[in-house]
């Protein structure tokens, strides 16, 4: 993963005016991520009368507040042509912060929940800051605080699980009269104030500039360094917020918790339709992407698929996003492909007439 794409012959200068989320282009790409989404309902409606009740809608939605909070800084970092594979051992780290000063310090929740923000935010600073200023690939930066993050978690809590209880629980519990937590409230809140960031301000003109090219951001007159960085640190601070949601959803504080959560994360922001290679992307697709996962692994869940059936059909869900969004970004590849695939129907068929 390059944090600077070089400027090619082919590259057409980004439209970032105007708000994206209103655009044709991206309205056809919400349809198709709902038309997914309502294909995966009716499937496993069909397999399972378990699954299409309230009860199960509420749980999935219950359930995706931390994923969906982490996907929206996921975005914003694969738009500037980068990637944080941090996020789960920073959520991990930042909830062990905020168990330990609950339940050894007897902190109060607004500020252990501060501490634990404080965490996050200061771990994306530090991504940013090094990949800036060394210009490190951020592959490399964050693959590092992955590790140094995870051990600070264990260290944190001496490897024990911090249980809060009840003090921590009330984001997780339902509200009266809704049947969706406040998690969950304030994780849409979050989706709809990333997309707004993106689309109708000038920080996130900067993101999709960077990310389409950073030289010609430089040329233009613009210093990208400290959006660059500021990306990297919303990143973290959301890390941090998934960490008190999933900390609120478990009641305790568990430094094991987020393992692999970055690729999830990654996962739901590909499916969306980021770029892998920076300069597009959309946070409401992305959370179109947490809820195709989400309804993916509950429905096999639901009907009986074993765990390794479900990382393999969930991994080539991945691979299909990644080879659709190759076809997305050339759509001269998308019509050579077209045309190969005709060529080889024809060929079957003139084979089979001609055997005798």
């Amino acid at each position: 993963m390059n944090d600077a794409l070089s400027p090619t012959p082919d590259d057409s200068p980004p439209d970032v005016s105007g708000p994206g989320w209103f655009r044709p282009q991206a309205l056809v790409n919400y349809l198709g991520l709902l038309g997914v989404l309502l294909l995966l309902i009716a499937l496993f409606s069909m397999m399972s009368n378990r699954f299409l009740t309230p009860a199960t809608l509420r749980i999935i939605a219950n359930q995706i507040p931390d994923l969906t909070v982490i996907a929206v800084g996921m975005t914003f970092v694969l738009i500037v042509a980068g990637i944080d594979l941090s996020v789960g051992s920073v959520m991990a780290l930042s909830a062990a912060v905020l168990g330990v000063a609950m339940v050894d310090g007897r902190w109060p929740l607004p500020a252990a929940v501060a501490a634990c923000l404080g965490v996050g935010l200061l771990c994306g600073s530090i991504n940013g800051s090094i990949t800036v200023a060394w210009k490190i690939p951020s592959f490399i930066v964050t693959l590092g605080m992955l590790e140094m993050a995870r051990g600070g978690a264990y260290l944190v809590t001496e490897s024990e699980t911090k249980y809060i209880g009840p003090r921590i629980e009330i984001l997780a519990s339902p509200l009266p009269g809704i049947g969706f937590s406040a998690a969950a409230l304030i994780a849409v809140a979050v989706v709809v104030a990333g997309q707004l960031v993106l689309s109708c301000t000038l920080f996130g003109r900067y993101m999709t500039a960077i990310g389409h090219s950073e030289q010609v951001v430089r040329y233009s007159g613009i210093d990208p360094r400290p959006t660059k960085i500021a990306v990297f640190a919303v990143a973290g601070l959301l890390a941090a917020v998934g960490g008190v949601f999933q900390t609120s959803r478990l009641g305790s504080a568990d430094p094991n918790g987020g393992i692999g959560l970055e690729l999830a994360a990654i996962a739901a922001v590909v499916i969306g339709g980021t770029s892998l290679m920076g300069g597009r992307g959309s946070v409401v697709s992305s959370f179109l992407g947490v809820l195709i996962i989400a309804v993916l692994q509950t429905g096999l869940a639901q009907v009986g698929a074993t765990e390794p059936m479900k990382r393999i059909i969930t991994g080539g869900v991945i691979v299909v996003a990644v080879i659709a969004d190759v076809y997305r970004r050339s759509p001269e590849r998308l019509v050579a492909f077209v045309r190969w695939a005709k060529e080889c129907l024809k060929k079957c068929f003139v084979r089979k007439e001609t055997l005798p």
